[in-house]
């Protein structure tokens, strides 16, 4: 495992970068367990008008063979800052990245974003691995889901 941002002088990419993000070995694959991050200082840019919109960024995942290095983790967030997208896309452009980094058995990204105009919008995204027990996971969590249960 060569490690390359994680105890090395911090550089920050000024634009979207995924190739930033890391993974480590995970040393309990046999073992369905949970990892959280909890992001409270994500930030990105409106599309439409360039200004800036704030976020908390909650990840919640069940690791498969790889897990991802939290301070890779932080660098891709951060590239983010210049970035121009909506909240939703946001989101999902995350789950993404770190499915294709990490092939998770189930991994699910929130966007608490603040309210702006009066109105905050929260999306919600997740994947379980097609064919395995994790995609009825995520098929259950997606649908008792509180925006999805509510209606």
């Amino acid at each position: 495992m060569q490690l390359k941002s994680l105890g090395k002088k911090t550089e920050y990419k000024q634009q979207y970068a995924p190739e930033v993000m890391e993974t480590f070995d995970n040393k309990h694959p046999e073992n369905d367990y949970w990892v959280r991050f909890h992001c409270p200082e994500f930030t990105s840019l409106c599309p439409i008008t360039g200004q800036p919109d704030f976020a908390t960024i909650l990840i919640d995942y069940i690791p498969n063979i790889k897990m991802v290095e939290s301070k890779s983790l932080k660098l891709y967030l951060f590239s983010f800052r210049n970035h121009g997208a909506f909240h939703e896309d946001c989101v999902n452009i995350i789950m993404k990245d770190l499915i294709a980094l990490m092939q998770p058995k189930y991994i699910e990204v929130t966007g608490l974003f603040t309210p702006r105009g009066g109105i905050s919008i929260h999306p919600y995204c997740n994947y379980g691995q097609v064919g395995t027990k994790y995609e009825t996971l995520a098929q259950t969590r997606l649908f008792n889901h509180p925006a999805y249960a509510e209606h």
